[in-house]
């Protein structure tokens, strides 16, 4: 009896050791989840870098297992750069081609997806990537197996796929003649002048499928016009902003969601409309919030011209003051 009880223990024992086990280890990332979490950091290494988007974020989708690769979660690497002669930065040993070899550490994948950038952009060997179109990844893939990034033979086929099976060639179509080149150019570029400072504000953000999302300004502020499947979360998370931000500038509460073609804001409205708009006869449809969005202006300071209760709706064929109290 004593031994059929111990019997019981152990397997309940080795029951919750198995079980918390599984419940204690990492929950993995999909491939299109790392791709969406981390592709605005790659446009950015693109405007950056001239490096094309696609191919960094196929090489880190690569390098790091989508994120799941011990090295990445326990490092931030996420590109396997190796500590290198000349790295004066934190390291951590792991086994790769080698047992016990030295790795870079970063605080951050933003660190590590800039550390890259400036890996390929600092040495003579990928020079010769730059004259490439960046649109081109399918050059750019085997020129940097050409330039010895990877000695795996099939390096270049792998980066293409992963591109291609995720669309990720969208990532590269910004409109580069807004690109601002610098007065001064990297000590290596010098033949291309590719490296830039400050992007023009239509390359800023990426929208739903990776497509650059064009920033416009309506009343002296910044905005963008909402696509289908929108939501002031994911847009708040695009453009580096906090969701409450997203809120308050578009006079909006969480769970509110945009309709296609209506602006979103990404700056505080104005108190009132721009010049030549000083009244604005409501239309069929229309309602106080969608006339403050159209011209820019705070629905508060719309109610404050037109004396109207803090609840108080507009009327069809109403006439609002835009830019002086009535």
């Amino acid at each position: 009896m004593g031994k059929v009880f111990r019997l019981f223990i152990s397997f309940d024992l080795l029951l919750f050791c198995v079980l918390n086990g599984l419940s204690a280890a990492p929950q993995r990332m999909s491939r299109q989840e790392y791709i969406d979490k981390y592709a605005r950091i790659a446009v950015q290494e693109m405007i950056d870098f001239h490096i094309p988007a696609s191919i960094t974020m196929a090489q880190a989708c690569l390098e790091s297992s989508d994120g799941n690769s011990e090295l990445t979660r326990l490092s931030n690497n996420h590109f396997g750069i190796k500590c290198k002669s000349n790295w004066t930065g934190p390291t951590i040993r792991h086994d790769d081609d080698e047992s016990n070899e030295c790795f870079r550490k970063y605080s951050s994948a933003e660190e590590s997806f800039k550390d890259h950038s400036s890996f390929i952009t600092s040495s003579s060997r990928y020079s010769f990537l730059f004259a490439l179109d960046i649109r081109d990844f399918r050059k750019w893939a085997y020129g940097l197996k050409q330039a010895g990034y990877a000695t795996d033979p099939g390096y270049p086929a792998k980066l293409i796929k992963i591109i291609e099976d995720f669309r990720l060639y969208e990532l590269d179509q910004l409109d580069w003649k807004y690109v601002k080149q610098p007065e001064s150019t990297h000590k290596n570029f010098s033949l291309f002048g590719f490296l830039h400072k400050k992007p023009a504000e239509k390359n800023q953000a990426i929208a739903s499928g990776y497509l650059p999302r064009q920033i416009e300004k309506r009343n002296k502020r910044k905005a963008i016009i909402a696509i289908d499947g929108d939501d002031y979360g994911r847009i708040a998370d695009e453009f580096g902003k906090k969701d409450w931000q997203i809120y308050q500038y578009n006079d909006v509460y969480a769970g509110d969601v945009p309709q296609k073609g209506d602006p979103v804001y990404l700056q505080a409205k104005r108190s009132k409309a721009p010049r030549g708009n000083d009244y604005h006869v409501v239309q069929k449809g229309e309602t106080l919030w969608s006339v403050a969005q159209w011209y820019g202006v705070k629905v508060q300071s719309l109610r404050k011209m037109n004396k109207l209760g803090e609840f108080q709706e507009v009327k069809t064929g109403e006439v609002l003051s835009l830019r002086k109290q009535k």
